[in-house]
């Protein structure tokens, strides 16, 4: 979404005009008819279009598009302004901001959210709108005496979409998290599972590591492996009682998920503490 590209502009011109730059040279001027730095912000009712129409019909921008705008009332004794528009209307959120220009109050900046259809019940869009509006913009005029609904002549509105990133992550991870669950649950009942963060401390506390002369010992785990594949290999068809498993052996165990461990035999039943070999060599 582009606006229109003004000819009279020099090439790599960007428009970053600051909140009091806003006030003082553009709403300014455009309120007491001089002529602004540059005519590049368009008179539109933005209240006549939907946000997503308004691009097409600025002079200048690609991300970000600027209007002055009349605002009316929303009922003929009032000083609410009315934020319909076309499929939805604009709704405050936030505080309104103060505007300075040195230590001079001169102007107040609004931010308000465009919701689809009708309100309460609106649904919440990622189209954002920054009104500015002088300071003195509400002063008593004669056009509630002769009936007209006009609340300001002109309002200065930056438009612009929100990035919807954060919500896209959002629905990624919530994916992920689905798909991992779905597979996990099915073997969560044979599952040994770990804490993500532990230390060996914490696994002997769980009892899942043998004694330290036992982690010490260089052909511990090699030899202790290789009597246990021995034992079952050796195993006939028929069913047997599964010895009582030694303190420093070790059933032969399958890594899931990085931190859980699935017995690779059903029928095996942990009645005393076991030797696991840790992830790494000690020296």
């Amino acid at each position: 979404m582009v606006g229109k590209n003004n000819s009279n502009l020099p090439p790599g011109f960007r428009f970053h005009p600051t909140d009091e730059e806003l006030i003082m040279f553009y709403l300014k001027n455009q309120a007491t008819s001089k002529p602004c730095p540059i005519s590049i912000i368009p008179e539109v009712d933005i209240y006549k279009f939907d946000p997503w129409e308004l691009p097409e019909k600025a002079e200048f921008g690609e991300n970000e598009w600027y209007f002055f705008t009349p605002r009316d009332r929303k009922y003929p004794n009032g000083v609410r302004p009315n934020r319909a528009a076309v499929s939805g209307y604009w709704k405050a959120t936030g505080t309104d901001k103060a505007i300075y220009s040195g230590s001079k109050y001169v102007g107040v900046k609004k931010a308000l959210v465009f919701y689809k259809g009708k309100p309460p019940k609106g649904v919440k869009t990622d189209w954002i709108m920054h009104e500015y509006r002088l300071n003195d913009s509400r002063r008593p005029t004669n056009n509630k005496q002769n009936g007209s609904m006009r609340l300001d002549d002109w309002v200065l509105c930056r438009i612009y979409k929100k990035k919807n990133m954060g919500r896209a992550m959002e629905q990624k991870i919530e994916d992920f998290s689905t798909q991992t669950g779905t597979t996990n649950d099915a073997s969560s009942s044979q599952m040994l599972k770990f804490p993500r963060n532990c230390s060996l401390s914490h696994l002997w506390e769980l009892d899942c590591l043998g004694s330290i002369p036992q982690l010490l010992s260089e052909n511990s785990y090699n030899s202790n492996f290789e009597n246990q594949q021995n034992t079952l290999g050796n195993s006939g068809n028929g069913h047997r009682e599964m010895e009582k498993i030694q303190l420093g052996e070790m059933l032969p165990y399958q890594h899931m998920d990085s931190m859980k461990f699935q017995a690779s035999h059903s029928n095996a039943v942990l009645n005393q503490p076991f030797f696991m070999n840790p992830m790494f060599q000690f020296q």
